[in-house]
């Protein structure tokens, strides 16, 4: 099937993306293929790439990150001053900046946002408990008092992904319904599952500081980007190299070498991007119960799942640490019960939960197809070690919304870049879709959360690894490197995760 796909010829493709409907193109006009609809256009809502992807372009958040992954100021006017040892934040909100519906930003409408976040963001709700208050002390002055010392609360402020994104106060709600931000871009078409437009916010408010990465000024040079759900991989890869697209994002290996021979298309290769990881159900289910949890990190080969992923060891590193080489997170704590690839003991952990045969339910998807196939070599893993298997494939939207059901899943297939704050992964919230809820790791993260020392912190998040691997809390399968592709027209782009498309711009 694959093989056969690379030989669609641009008629076929041009009457395959005729269905869409597309507007025609202009100039100053990027197409962009993503994975797939994004199940919101509401950053607080979701922790899907996609949704990040595509809101950051019309939603801001107080701070950003620039190219060393340091917090910087996006719609703060600049740092905050932190007292009572790290229980005080007093933040100056920049003056000037409009929303797109033509009001102007103040603190009432961060305060308003922010306390949305805490209310209704997964990220948000993680530190709620943490926040005594959020008040607007002035015009342009917003403070956030904390219950205690919280370190990674800036990190989580300029975070993208569950974002704690500012909206006008008049449109806050339970369900924000039309998109208003003040980002670079503002929203004018979505037809949803065909492509989603937006076009230069002639109004916009930039940073006046050089460019580094998301951080200072963000440049509107094209006039518009459209972004267009491509949920099969090869078809957005026979798109950008027909022209079709201008940026492809989640491409197989297998075309890194088609786009380096390519003279119109290149390839833009993150390394070391992130790690595949299977979400364990501590809600309900199976997976509640430890021995079966224990049984699944006992069963499955990360060797044998990442070749059939990726296919080539350049992509890839079979890894149990949660952090990969230079990173100061990295730690061997636990990894013992990494790459066990021994069914014999699953099933003695089997035997020891009473597993009766119940199906274990794993939700995957085509849209990000290493996701798929990593599940496919899962199931093997499982079934010999004595599991009833039921693998559930859907599209991505689906997926996100199953996942926040916990009666509905035992398993979910995702993955996340290296993120440079640990406090920034979901999966060691209670709160999260996953709901790993345990005393001794509360207490060993809100030690973590809490510390402002480096060196302790790294140790803290030592004791935190032992248990993830100690509780099969979720399984990290290893290390992967992201390929995306880009029309050889299209510059001044930062290599990111999460790509942006302000400061980019369409050569002659």
């Amino acid at each position: 099937m694959t093989k056969l796909r690379s030989f669609f010829t641009a008629s076929a493709l041009a009457a395959s993306f005729g269905a869409l409907s597309l507007p025609a193109q202009a100039e100053g006009v990027i197409d962009v293929a993503i994975i797939g609809e994004p199940d919101t256009l509401d950053p607080m809502m979701s922790t899907k790439d996609v949704v990040s992807t595509v809101t950051q372009h019309f939603y801001e958040t107080l701070f950003t990150f620039n190219g060393n992954w340091e917090v910087v100021p996006l719609l703060a006017d600049a740092m905050p001053t932190i007292a009572e040892e790290g229980k005080h934040y007093t933040i100056p909100i920049r003056q000037g900046v409009t929303f797109h519906d033509g009001s102007t930003m103040d603190a009432n409408d961060v305060v308003d946002s922010l306390k949305r976040w805490t209310e209704v963001a997964t990220r948000g709700k993680g530190v709620a408990d943490k926040i005594a208050s959020i008040e607007a002390t002035d015009d342009y002055t917003v403070e956030i008092r904390m219950n205690e010392a919280y370190s990674p609360l800036l990190s989580l402020l300029a975070f993208s992904n569950s974002a704690a994104a500012i909206y006008p106060q008049e449109n806050i709600s339970e369900t924000i319904g039309e998109v208003i931000g003040t980002g670079p871009y503002k929203l004018v078409e979505h037809r949803p599952d065909q492509f989603l437009q937006v076009e230069r916010f002639e109004d916009y408010a930039s940073r006046d500081e050089p460019s580094n990465a998301a951080g200072g000024a963000r440049k509107q040079v094209l006039d518009e980007i459209r972004f267009v759900p491509v949920p099969d991989p090869n078809t957005r890869l026979e798109g950008l190299m027909s022209g079709q697209y201008h940026f492809a994002e989640g491409l197989e290996t297998e075309a890194f070498s088609r786009l380096e021979g390519s003279e119109t298309a290149e390839p833009v290769l993150l390394r070391p991007f992130g790690w595949p990881v299977f979400a364990f159900n501590h809600k309900a289910g199976l997976m509640t119960d430890l021995n079966v949890r224990r049984a699944v990190q006992a069963a499955l080969s990360p060797d044998d799942m990442l070749y059939a992923a990726f296919g080539d060891e350049n992509f890839f590193v079979v890894d149990g640490p949660l952090y990969p080489e230079g990173y100061v997170w990295r730690n061997e704590a636990g990894i013992e019960n990494y790459a066990q690839a021994d069914a014999e003991r699953a099933a003695e952990y089997l035997e020891e939960a009473g597993y009766d045969g119940t199906p274990l339910r794993i939700l995957t998807s085509h849209q990000y197809e290493f996701h798929f196939k990593m599940a496919e070599v899962a199931k093997v893993n499982l079934e010999a070690a004595g599991f009833t298997v039921d693998m559930q494939v859907v599209d991505w939207a689906t997926l996100g919304e199953r996942r926040n059901v916990p009666d509905l899943w035992d398993i979910y297939i995702t993955h996340s870049p290296f993120l440079p704050e640990p406090a920034l992964t979901s999966l060691y919230n209670t709160a999260s879709n996953t709901g790993w809820a345990d005393e001794e790791k509360e207490k060993v993260l809100n030690a973590f959360t809490s510390e402002t020392d480096p060196e302790k912190r790294a140790e803290l998040f030592t004791e935190l690894q032992r248990l993830v691997y100690e509780q099969a809390a979720f399984y990290k399968v290893g290390g992967f490197n992201a390929l995306m592709g880009k029309s050889r027209k299209l510059e001044g782009m930062d290599e990111t995760p999460w790509p942006f498309f302000w400061n980019a711009s369409l050569a002659e």
